[in-house]
């Protein structure tokens, strides 16, 4: 565990950042008066979840590769960040969207069906705890190894990529 001790800490920094995020949202109006905006405003926490995959990284570089780090060990602990994330998702969910903003489902479900885009039996079965947790799960994994692979590449250190590379044809 103490190998890992770094990206676990990441991992929940940024699960404290998601409940943040929500929070934020639902000050702003997107989980009620603004709710039709609100998947587009989910997605720029992108952003701010990048630099924090990109400070974890850096954090395991500088502190347990000793600045010499390839592309994979990056990726590698960026992949251990986000199942940090998705092994919290449910209750992160649940916090959301029973206490940060308990009417959510309510009202993502009446504009769906107000605005004619889903039937109320399909908003029914889209928005409800269990289908956010597994999307939540299925978005965290996804985004987070995309937004690893590139932290990773930013972070990688240029000679141990030839390294490997300089070993693999002299064998």
């Amino acid at each position: 565990m103490k190998k890992f001790a770094i990206e676990i800490k990441w991992g929940i920094i940024a699960v404290v950042f998601h409940l943040l995020w929500m929070v934020f949202e639902k000050q702003l109006g997107y989980h009620d008066s603004k709710i039709k905006w609100q998947m587009l405003f989910t997605m720029l926490i992108v952003f701010p979840m990048f630099v924090l995959y990109f400070f974890g990284i850096w954090e395991k570089k500088k502190r347990y590769y000793n600045n010499q780090m390839s592309w994979m060990q990056g990726f590698i602990s960026a992949m251990i960040i986000a199942v940090v994330g998705v092994i919290l998702s449910p209750m992160t969910q649940f916090i959301t969207y029973e206490f940060i903003s308990p009417n959510y489902f309510e009202n993502i479900i009446d504009y769906t069906v107000s605005s004619n885009k889903l039937s109320l039996e399909a908003a029914q079965s889209n928005f409800n705890l269990s289908s956010a947790i597994w999307q939540n799960i299925s978005a965290g994994l996804s985004t987070g190894l995309v937004i690893g692979a590139l932290a990773s590449y930013l972070l990688r250190t240029k000679n141990t990529e030839k390294e490997v590379e300089t070993i693999k044809t002299e064998n």
